[in-house]
């Protein structure tokens, strides 16, 4: 009994809409670009957030990493300070004395300069980083294609030698040996020792076209100073992570002379830190932007509900025959129910393949840009994206199909 009257629902439904395709077309256009916007930022949000989640763990996730940062009071702005004033504290000691805690295994650090390298006829500006010697050991991005990696004696001798990145043997020597060649930078000359592996762009940071060079040539020769930027740990346990923080965090204010956190003049990260603050970020930005998303789909319901409407009028005969043979109120109310429903479907599946087919360019388009953004199209996207639709047909489909519910059938034959 329940299957024919749905069977018979189903049968009126597409005979009204068939009868009146170009409205219902019309109609559908709101549906499809609510459903098509909801896909495609659900599957940017997502792929973006793979997107720079893989670029961190292209670090690896069991270091932590030590950044210098302007102390700031709360009654000043330290962004507003790290504008003009440069940390000097933090030095390659602090990180020798960092590698002593029983839980790091190994550390590099690090600062970049920039210079001017010259090659024969070839003169280009460069981006430096000053690295110690076991960077690789620390950074599993770090690989040699060609030679090898500079050792700790060139950096405590203040050797003069490079590791260069791809982009910069091809832009320096082309398809030449470029493993044993002299480069000068700033005016010196420096030995090329050996050629990194093609690693591209890292959180838009291109290493391909990048000098490694020993951090205290770097500081010595180049710089001029005598402090880094920044020093990097491995943890040896990731079970201890937030004990090895805290071990790390107490002895540099003990080194630093620090007695008031707010007065830290370093800032202690951990790559999973920065996950868990990008999935969150992520997810509440996402959020946001379907909330902003939906008002497309409120314009796409009142569509509905204007065609519901004027169904309800031009059928206000048929409806008033259906009550008076002996329809319930309930199968009229469920007859126009069911076609705002299918409505907000066909509008919310037409969406979900257009929404595809877009996400699948972009994908493109950014590959072919040289970025490994795939917009993903998840199941709860999809499930998200029929949900909406099927809630738009029956909120604001509702009142159209109590009102057609509600007609008197004397009255509403009498209207013919």
């Amino acid at each position: 009994m329940l299957f024919r009257f749905f069977f018979l629902a189903f049968r009126l439904v597409f005979k009204s809409l068939s009868a009146n395709l170009g409205r219902t077309l019309l109609t559908l256009v709101g549906i499809v670009i609510g459903i098509t916007s909801v896909i495609i930022i659900s599957a940017s949000g997502q792929g973006l957030k793979s997107f720079v989640l893989a670029q961190i763990q292209s670090f690896g996730s069991d270091y932590i990493q030590v950044e210098t940062k302007v102390p700031s009071p709360k009654r000043f702005s330290g962004h507003i300070q790290s504008m003009t004033i440069q940390i000097t504290t933090l030095k390659i000691k602090d990180a020798e004395a960092v590698a002593k805690i029983p839980n790091v295994a190994d550390f590099y650090g690090g600062s970049i300069g920039q210079a001017l390298v010259n090659y024969r006829d070839i003169n280009k500006k460069i981006l430096l980083i000053g690295a110690s010697a076991h960077a690789p050991n620390v950074d599993p991005g770090l690989k040699i294609a060609e030679g090898s990696f500079y050792s700790d004696s060139d950096d405590k001798s203040l050797a003069q030698i490079a590791v260069i990145g791809p982009e910069v043997k091809e832009t320096l020597f082309g398809q030449s040996q470029a493993v044993g060649q002299e480069i000068k930078i700033k005016g010196q000359n420096y030995r090329v020792a050996g050629v990194l592996e093609k690693r591209g762009s890292v959180s838009f940071f291109n290493f391909d076209s990048v000098i490694y060079i020993p951090v205290r040539t770097l500081q010595k020769k180049i710089m001029g100073t005598d402090h880094i930027s920044f020093f990097t740990a491995k943890v040896k346990d990731m079970n201890f992570l937030d004990t090895t923080i805290a071990d790390i965090t107490d002895l540099m204010r003990k080194r630093h002379n620090i007695s008031d956190p707010e007065k830290d003049d370093f800032i202690v990260s951990s790559a999973k830190e920065a996950q868990d603050i990008i999935a969150s970020v992520f997810s509440s930005l996402n959020i946001l932007l379907l909330a902003l998303t939906s008002i497309s789909l409120v314009v796409g319901g009142v569509g509905i509900m204007n065609v519901m409407y004027v169904a309800v009028v031009e059928r206000t005969y048929e409806i008033g025959l259906r009550k008076a043979v002996g329809a319930t109120s309930f199968q009229i109310l469920s007859q126009f129910l069911i076609e705002a429903i299918i409505i907000s479907l066909l509008g919310g599946t037409g969406g979900i393949i257009l929404g595809f087919l877009i996400s699948q360019l972009s994908s493109l388009v950014f590959a072919y840009l040289g970025y490994d953004l795939v917009f993903t199209i998840t199941f709860q996207s999809i499930l998200l994206a029929v949900s909406f639709s099927s809630l738009t047909g029956i909120i604001f489909g509702f009142y159209p199909a109590y009102k057609a519910s509600k007609l008197i059938p004397i009255e509403a034959i009498g209207r013919k």
